[in-house]
């Protein structure tokens, strides 16, 4: 099972071998037998069986989200599961807590955890996944990062950077001439009270900081849980 979207993977099948059998899924084209994205809905197609649901009712959101559930739920009909338990699972799943986790939603304005992305390509997936105007908390520990992937998502989607960690020279060059307003603060609270006055109903703050946490945190999960006390005490 492997994603037919993946340059590299689909490179190297073509000039290797393999006794196994091969079961792509995409969100970009159509497969003879897989997974594959079509008008809003996944489709599975295992031997004879046909499996459809509709993106908007997976319990995550966002394309990376989309093609996990495509690959389990490839697994699950070759293990013979159920089309309605599998339907049930795919609707029902509770997200990990620091990965793309919904704190609360204050007068119109979702706050949404994403410490455990550490790295760009995390953020990448998680500001794919933003459907409204969004307020980026980003930075800490730069682990040679090369944020310029990030820059088609954000010119589309972002409407202020808050930055948060200790050296962001990096982001302000990269996102600089982009954004209009990038903002400095030193602490999660700061960083959600910052946020907090910004935000308008309809907008999303999203911390998906793509870099290690070591500068003012103990650990990801400490940048997590502050963020959400902060949230919580508004």
């Amino acid at each position: 099972i492997y994603d037919a979207d993946d340059e590299a993977i689909t490179n190297w099948l073509q000039t290797n071998r393999t006794e196994a059998t091969l079961l792509p899924f995409s969100i970009k084209k159509e497969v003879k037998r897989g997974a594959y994205k079509k008008d809003n809905n996944i489709i599975i197609k295992t031997d004879s069986n046909i499996f459809t649901m509709s993106i908007a009712t997976l319990a995550l959101q966002g394309g990376h989200n989309t093609k996990n559930a495509m690959a389990s739920a490839m697994v699950a009909k070759l293990l013979n599961v159920r089309n309605e338990t599998l339907r049930e699972s795919l609707e029902d799943f509770e997200s990990v807590e620091h990965r793309l986790e919904p704190v609360l939603k204050i007068n119109g304005v979702q706050y949404i955890n994403d410490s455990k992305a550490t790295n760009v390509n995390a953020t990448y997936y998680a500001l794919e996944s933003m459907t409204t105007p969004t307020i980026w908390i980003v930075g800490g520990v730069d682990k040679g990062n090369d944020y310029t992937e990030l820059l088609p998502l954000v010119r589309e989607k972002v409407k202020a950077i808050i930055c948060l960690g200790l050296d962001n020279a990096k982001i302000y060059e990269t996102f600089g001439n982009v954004v209009d307003l990038m903002i400095e603060t030193a602490g999660a609270e700061e960083a959600v009270k910052v946020a907090y006055k910004i935000s308008e109903k309809g907008d999303t703050v999203l911390l998906s900081p793509a870099c290690a946490s070591f500068d003012l945190f103990e650990n990801y999960e400490d940048r997590g849980r502050q963020f959400k006390e902060a949230v919580r005490e508004l």
